[in-house]
């Protein structure tokens, strides 16, 4: 691995993040890594209304990510947030009948630039996470990510990390979601 740095995503590091949504057309068909934050009407459609609408979030302090950075660059991130900021899950109606506890933050997304896969850089975003929510004062922090059987999945499936790197990083199995998400949280002291 080279040599980083975890920032936070802010306006400052927008053009770093921005960057890196663009070398990959948009992430996952153009969401800009909007998927999980509440739909909003004035919401453009398509990639630009997309990329216009994280940048509101951003600038309004509604979106937050740890972004590895290498040098100047994002190399990957992982979206963090409150479940009022981060309410559009994946299963989320299974998710809500079976809640026994509503979070203080979500880990909703995990990405990393396609030239920096498989190096450990997923770890490093999430560790980044949870280190930018213990400086705004910890809580319940909840993860969404998959079960990885022996057969490879493709990265567009691994959106939020494994199982095995959550627990890891100190997570706990909660429950399964889906057929192949699961619900992991842990508890992040404040800093």
């Amino acid at each position: 691995m080279d040599e980083y740095t975890i920032e936070p995503l802010t306006v400052h590091t927008w053009n770093a993040f921005a960057a890196l949504v663009e070398r990959h057309n948009g992430i996952f068909g153009g969401c800009w890594c909007t998927y999980f934050h509440p739909d909003c009407s004035e919401r453009e459609p398509g990639y630009e209304g997309s990329r216009k609408l994280k940048k509101r979030l951003v600038e309004t302090d509604q979106a937050h990510a740890a972004l590895v950075m290498v040098d100047d660059e994002a190399v990957a991130w992982a979206e963090y947030g409150t479940p009022d900021e981060l309410p559009n899950i994946h299963h989320r109606k299974q998710y809500l009948a079976e809640a026994d506890v509503i979070p203080d933050y979500r880990i909703t997304c995990i990405f990393v630039d396609k030239r920096y896969r498989r190096l450990g850089y997923a770890k490093e975003a999430l560790a980044g996470a949870l280190d930018l929510i213990a400086a705004q004062g910890g809580g319940v922090v909840e993860g969404y990510p998959h079960e990885i059987g022996e057969k490879r999945m493709s990265n567009s499936f691994v959106y939020n990390g494994t199982r095995a790197m959550y627990e890891q990083a100190g997570f706990e199995f909660v429950r399964a979601k889906g057929l192949k998400n699961t619900v992991m949280r842990r508890t992040v002291q404040p800093a």
